[in-house]
């Protein structure tokens, strides 16, 4: 077993972690990290088996308290995003996780999900056309961010004018994510976090006014096991579907168009018709993955992972994108190839967190891609793309294109 070294504010590592994540798979199975003391590993059928095992949890505190499980408790500081958090699917475990996902799964049947195609369709054709008249634009600010938050608003039905404080929020909200959060950081998250909270319980009063079409009336109306969600529920959910949501969708938006310009045959792969937006998707997700790291607590004793044996209160990370990349699993695997039909890859996690959305997300980047391909074929770079100041949540803070020469 080796100790991981990598330095998260190093603008290299950020710009590009794989040959550093290629590093740390190959030199052991599991390694640990100096500076966190987190447990972390990168083989694409160990981390499978990690998110699968129901002995390992998001969080503890439906079966112990801080003491008993010998964690830090959580800063009071941040109590606002803290309290957010909560009741959000992402932070619970069975049998609260199963009554909710439930309840809010109905929004993401194939048959609601597939509703949403020509919806996105218009969305994405209207912001382009628009776009096409600038030329040069930032692809994440001026089409992925108000596609995928439009999206993902009209379906939980939430008024189009505040679509800029929610990115605002979302932005902020996720740092808290990272390792190495700094308070200032984690202050604009917990400032972020009590505006959030306080503008969806007057969507949540609204709607219970004045009934409306989207999900967050259906929530305000569910009832399950003969009792409707409370509020701090409805609020956790619908925070959680829209950060997620949208910061994912965008990342690989971003992360996967690069890829495209940097292997432009494989670009004119699917502009020539050979392979179809929706196989291009899946190497989007894997290649350049907008989640990197996702964390479990240990909930039992004697726990084996990779070798390893672990005790009730110790935690384990899971290196998405070293597993994505993982040549046990993937053929020549830094390449990017459109068609690779790599649907095994981890982008949505797995088990009881295997992402609810998931069908929705391809959904949204099928549609994305293939209105990119028909309005803009001859897209291209301007200038090197900027990452975001992040390991966690991984992606751009601008992808400059042209679309047409």
């Amino acid at each position: 077993m080796a100790q991981l070294i990598f330095d998260l504010a190093d603008p290299e590592f950020i710009q590009d972690p794989y040959p550093v994540l290629s590093k740390i798979r190959e030199s052991s199975a599991i390694v640990q990290d100096e500076r966190s003391g987190l447990w972390m590993v990168s083989r694409h059928e160990t981390v499978r088996t990690c998110l699968r095992d129901r002995r390992l949890g998001r969080v503890y505190d439906h079966i112990a308290t801080d003491e008993e499980i010998g964690a830090t408790p959580r800063d009071p500081r941040w109590a606002p995003f803290w309290r957010v958090e909560k009741h959000s699917l992402l932070e619970l475990e069975p049998p609260d996780h199963t009554r909710l996902r439930r309840l809010v799964s109905k929004a993401f049947t194939i048959r609601a999900v597939e509703a949403m195609r020509n919806p996105a369709k218009e969305l994405a054709g209207s912001l382009l056309a628009a776009a096409m008249e600038i030329n040069e634009i930032d692809l994440l600010a001026d089409f992925s961010m108000p596609y995928s938050i439009g999206i993902i608003t009209t379906l939980l039905g939430v008024p189009a004018e505040d679509h800029q404080h929610l990115l605002d929020w979302s932005h902020l909200m996720v740092k808290m994510y990272e390792l190495n959060t700094t308070d200032s950081q984690a202050q604009d998250a917990a400032d972020a976090a009590a505006e959030f909270d306080s503008y969806v319980r007057g969507m949540i009063h609204f709607h219970r006014s004045e009934p409306r079409g989207g999900l967050i009336g259906e929530l305000v109306h569910a009832e399950v096991d003969g009792e409707r969600l409370a509020e701090e529920e409805i609020v956790s959910t619908i925070i959680v579907l829209l950060n997620a949501g949208h910061e994912a969708t965008v990342n690989t938006m971003g992360n996967g168009i690069t890829g495209f310009m940097r292997n432009r045959d494989e670009w004119h792969r699917v502009v020539d018709g050979w392979v179809a937006p929706s196989v291009a998707v899946e190497e989007m997700l894997r290649w350049d993955a907008p989640l990197q790291l996702f964390e479990r607590w240990v909930l039992a004793d004697d726990v084996e992972v990779a070798g390893k044996q672990f005790s009730f209160g110790d935690k384990i990370g899971m290196l998405f994108g070293a597993a994505n990349r993982d040549p046990r699993a993937f053929d020549d695997p830094d390449r990017f190839v459109a068609d690779r039909h790599a649907v095994h890859h981890i982008g949505f996690g797995g088990g009881t967190h295997h992402c609810l959305g998931a069908a929705l997300a391809r959904l949204e980047l099928d549609v994305a891609l293939a209105t990119l391909v028909e309005s803009a074929p001859d897209l291209e770079l301007t200038a090197q793309p900027i990452r975001q100041n992040a390991f966690t949540i991984h992606g751009y803070e601008t992808v400059p294109v042209r679309l047409h020469r």
